[in-house]
């Protein structure tokens, strides 16, 4: 048992101390020329992928060579514009609009279920809630309350309005809304509606301050400018104002089915400034996307409720809504670049760097499948332990492609 310990004491000995004066070792390639095409394809196409991928994508496409900003300083402000007629009523963005002092989240009532006229009072619960149905009271406990209804238990059991069936007695605002409330019909002309959307992005590294309004010379144009354009890619990409009809077709959606559901828009105003270029060249460009779940889902859509509250021979009462209609979340990208040495040197010290890999890639098939009789390795990986008492004779020999030398220079490439 002593002599195996002494064994491994000796074996790790001998291991450290070769490591150890190994560490201390110097590395230095050695140029052999191998005349083998097809090795040398493969290197040379590997070499122009390398370059290709740096030029094109690193460079023209990516501009390693720039610095860059991508947490630029951006503000928002909206406003619905667009008067309808729904009935008897005219509405205005009053009537439409939420909320009212605009911000990067606006949205737009498309239709609505309203209940009018209800009081405090006692009423008959809704058939659809768990527990609801009666037949006596003790069927219906009081002072529970179940957090799908619509009020407190009153320990009563109630025929259901002017149905023939009973329901427990609840204390609420009566009549309850899945009971009294009216269906108006779509606001289907909000389709012309339009959304001003005022974006001014800064890129406080480059000290650049750009808008997406059209720079004018006078209010008095600009105002003119307003009332009339509408965005237009090609035409008006100044233009802050977006037709609803235009937002809801970008995001692939089907208008009509916006005012039965709802949705959630968004709004993607994306800014990609190559500042080495004059900055009024820093334009945006938007995108629109659905933002909640799908129509096809049970919960999806977007609506809200509200109430508008008044007194009535000194009762109160109030009118509930629950309002359909489209929300746009205005999102702002932006990345700005400029040219700066230091990413410049750092991205052309990566190329050239990268460009190495085809030499370790192309010596790891040469060693690995060409070299079978070892003649490459032998070739390549001379370990010199001192300098020779004498000078090495000076012949130049080259290797083809079979592993043979030669001396004739003009066959070969010498080593």
């Amino acid at each position: 048992m002593c002599e195996v310990f002494n064994k491994f004491l000796m074996g790790m000995r001998e291991f450290f101390k070769d490591y150890f004066l190994g560490f201390w070792d110097y590395e230095t390639p050695k140029v052999m020329v191998v005349k083998n095409k097809t090795l040398g394809a493969i290197y040379r196409s590997v070499q122009f992928l390398v370059i290709t991928y740096f030029i094109w994508y690193v460079f023209i496409s990516q501009k390693a060579y720039q610095d860059s900003e991508t947490r630029p300083e951006s503000s928002v402000y909206t406003r619905m514009k667009g008067i309808a007629v729904h009935g008897e009523d005219i509405l205005d963005t009053v009537e439409y609009a939420r909320p009212s002092e605009g911000g990067d989240v606006i949205s737009t009532i498309l239709r609505r279920e309203v209940t009018y006229d209800q009081k405090h009072g006692h009423c008959a619960e809704h058939f659809s809630v768990t527990k609801a149905n009666c037949s006596t009271d003790s069927d219906c406990l009081k002072d529970e309350m179940d957090f799908e209804g619509h009020g407190k238990k009153t320990g009563r059991c109630v025929r259901y309005y002017n149905f023939t069936f009973k329901t427990c007695e609840i204390q609420t605002w009566c009549p309850i809304e899945k009971y009294g409330r009216v269906r108006e019909p779509p606001l289907e002309k909000a389709i012309n509606f339009t959304v001003f959307i005022r974006n001014s992005i800064h890129f406080p590294k480059f000290k650049v301050l750009r808008g997406n309004i059209k720079d004018v010379s006078s209010k008095r144009d600009m105002h003119k400018y307003l009332n009339k354009c509408h965005y237009d890619e090609e035409k008006e990409p100044y233009c802050p104002n977006f037709r609803l009809g235009y937002i809801a077709d970008k995001a692939n959606e089907d208008f009509t089915e916006l005012c039965r559901t709802g949705g959630v828009i968004g709004v993607f105003i994306n800014w990609k400034c190559n500042l080495d270029l004059d900055p009024s060249n820093c334009k945006p460009t938007y995108s629109f996307r659905r933002l909640d779940l799908r129509k096809d889902q049970a919960n999806s859509g977007y609506y809200y409720r509200f109430a508008k509250f008044y007194s009535r021979d000194g009762v109160e009462s109030r009118t509930l809504i629950k309002a359909y209609g489209i929300r746009l979340d205005v999102i702002v990208h932006g990345h700005a670049g400029k040219f700066s040495p230091i990413p410049t040197i750092i991205s052309t010290v990566t190329a050239l760097g990268s460009v190495g890999i085809c030499t370790i890639f192309c010596d790891w098939i040469l060693l690995t499948f060409i070299d079978k009789n070892e003649v490459y390795s032998d070739r390549k990986f001379d370990e010199v332990i001192k300098e020779p008492a004498a000078p090495l004779p000076t012949e130049l020999s080259y290797i083809d492609s079979f592993g043979s030398n030669h001396s004739d220079l003009s066959d070969g490439v010498p080593l």
